[in-house]
C-alpha cells in the first residue's frame, strides 16, 4: 500500500468528516510543530510526547501569533469553536496515521481547555477604564420646571 502525503490524507479525512475546513487540519499540524519547537527551547533536544494540554496551549499561542485579532474569526470560519474541536481534528489525524497517541491519551484531554472567546477575543479588547461619576445624582436631561 502506498503511503499518503499529509495533503492526500487530509483530503480523505475531509471527505469522510466534513465538519472542519481542510485548513484547520493543516493549522493543527502547524500548531503541533510550534508546540514542539517551544518545548525544546528550554529543554535538552530530546523527542518526547506532547500532551493534549500542551498542544492546546501551543495552538492558542500559534493562533494569536499567526492571526492576531482575527484568530477567533479564522478559527470559527474553520468551524473550530472550542478545544474539543481541536481534539476531534487530532483524533481524525491519528486515524489516518498523520499523528500518534499513547495509551494515556484520549479525546477527553481536549475537553477542559480554554474558552475560545477568552483566549482569542479578550486579549485584543481595549482596556476598560472605570467610569467616574461627578455627582451622586443622575443628570436630568430634558426636564422642565413646573410653571
Amino acid at each position: 500500500m502506498q503511503k499518503l502525503s499529509i495533503e492526500q490524507a487530509i483530503a480523505q479525512i475531509v471527505r469522510k468528516d466534513s465538519r472542519y475546513h481542510r485548513d484547520a487540519y493543516a493549522f493543527v499540524r502547524e500548531g503541533l510543530d510550534f508546540t514542539i519547537k517551544n518545548i525544546r527551547k528550554g529543554a535538552v533536544a530530546k523527542e518526547r510526547h506532547v500532551t493534549g494540554q500542551e498542544l492546546l496551549e501551543g495552538i492558542r499561542q500559534h493562533a494569536l501569533q499567526e492571526f492576531g485579532p482575527l484568530a477567533h474569526t479564522v478559527l470559527t470560519y474553520w468551524n473550530l469553536r472550542g478545544c474539543a474541536d481541536i481534539g476531534e481534528i487530532v483524533y481524525n489525524m491519528v486515524e489516518f496515521r498523520i499523528l500518534k497517541t499513547t495509551e494515556r491519551d484520549s479525546r477527553e484531554d481536549f475537553n477542559n481547555g480554554y474558552d475560545f472567546e477568552e483566549a482569542f477575543v479578550h486579549p485584543f479588547e481595549p482596556a476598560r477604564k472605570p467610569t467616574r461619576r461627578t455627582s451622586s445624582h443622575p443628570a436630568r436631561v430634558g426636564s422642565t420646571k413646573p410653571s
